[in-house]
């Protein structure tokens, strides 16, 4: 497989900060809601600190609601405490990693066989619309907008699936690999044909769920490549 270079140091266009202020009532649910969704689509990144304070202020909330947050957070082990009870964003190890990775291929598997015998043709549609986004990116070198649109590309396939138990594990395995995506593209654009997502969405209107499996193990293992080469990189320098 030959790849092109991702270039490097590239302006981003996308907005850096993620947060909003929350105005209406249950806002730590809200906040809880916010921060794993930037957990999940990689706005977070490992080491970085949550502090309650500045946190609360940049929502616009109370420090109570902010704190059930972050600690339902910490139980769920999408984020961590540091020695002096800081909440932190965590690095995965390379073991973690290769087993979230395993996981998924399993289940967004399954997630994709399914969709196969029961995704409609407007469903099918909206997928293939999301990966020519991803698509587009890639030859704007809008690389934070592609991550986003590629963990929207998955997670879209999984509701496909109907399959609610499934989709709620799937979704915390992102948020749990979400603060490493900015790496995704470290091994530059894969220059495959055709694109595992293309297989997908050929699989699902050809009703052939095993080939929608394999193309989504595929897409894990050959895509996700960058993400494995850093957090070696990681553990062999820490």
């Amino acid at each position: 497989m030959s790849s092109r270079s991702a270039p490097q140091n590239q302006p981003e266009t996308e907005p850096t900060d993620w947060v909003r202020p929350l105005v209406r009532e249950n806002l730590g649910e809200r906040a809880y809601a916010e921060l794993r969704s930037a957990l999940m689509r990689g706005q977070l990144r490992p080491a970085e600190r949550l502090r309650l304070r500045p946190m609360s202020a940049r929502f616009g909330i109370s420090a109570t609601p902010m704190r059930e947050a972050l600690l339902r957070l910490v139980s769920e082990k999408a984020l961590a405490l540091d020695a002096r009870g800081t909440v932190i964003v965590p690095m995965l190890t390379l073991s973690e990693l290769l087993e979230i990775r395993a996981i998924r291929i399993d289940l967004e598997g399954r997630a994709a066989a399914t969709a196969a015998r029961i995704a409609s043709a407007d469903e099918i549609d909206g997928l293939a619309a999301i990966h020519e986004a991803i698509t587009a990116c890639h030859q704007t070198q809008a690389f934070a907008r592609a991550v986003n649109l590629n963990t929207e590309f998955h997670l879209a396939l999984c509701r496909l699936g109907r399959l609610p138990v499934l989709y709620e594990i799937v979704e915390m395995l992102w948020v749990r690999c979400g603060p490493i995506l900015s790496h995704l593209y470290d091994g530059g654009l894969p220059d495959w044909e055709p694109h595992p997502h293309r297989r997908v969405i050929d699989a699902l209107r050809r009703r052939d769920p095993e080939e929608a499996r394999d193309a989504v193990r595929e897409d894990i293992e050959r895509g996700g490549q960058g993400l494995l080469v850093h957090v070696q990189a990681a553990a062999e320098t820490s």
